[in-house]
């Protein structure tokens, strides 16, 4: 339910601010995924959605595809950060 609120949140805001991106979620065939990426302005944002404040690391296999892309994990600390205009 928190990757689900956070994601509609984030669809929110890009309808509000008008922000012109596309939505992807991100998966390997060896599981590794990535919760929610953006695309906007050329580039590549990931987002990782925990509930906890966990030590995630970016999977190994989007760094090597993406190499200019962000990667940034969402928690409860910072999550207004991702759904506040």
């Amino acid at each position: 339910m928190w990757e689900n609120y956070l994601v509609m949140e984030r669809l929110k805001k890009q309808e509000y601010l008008l922000e012109q991106a596309n939505n992807y979620f991100w998966r390997t065939y060896s599981q590794q995924e990535i919760d929610f990426v953006e695309e906007r302005e050329g580039k590549l944002f990931g987002f990782e959605m925990k509930w906890g404040a966990s030590g995630a690391k970016p999977p190994k296999e989007w760094l090597k595809a993406y190499p200019n892309a962000t990667w940034q994990i969402i928690n409860r600390q910072n999550y207004l950060e991702l759904i506040s205009g």
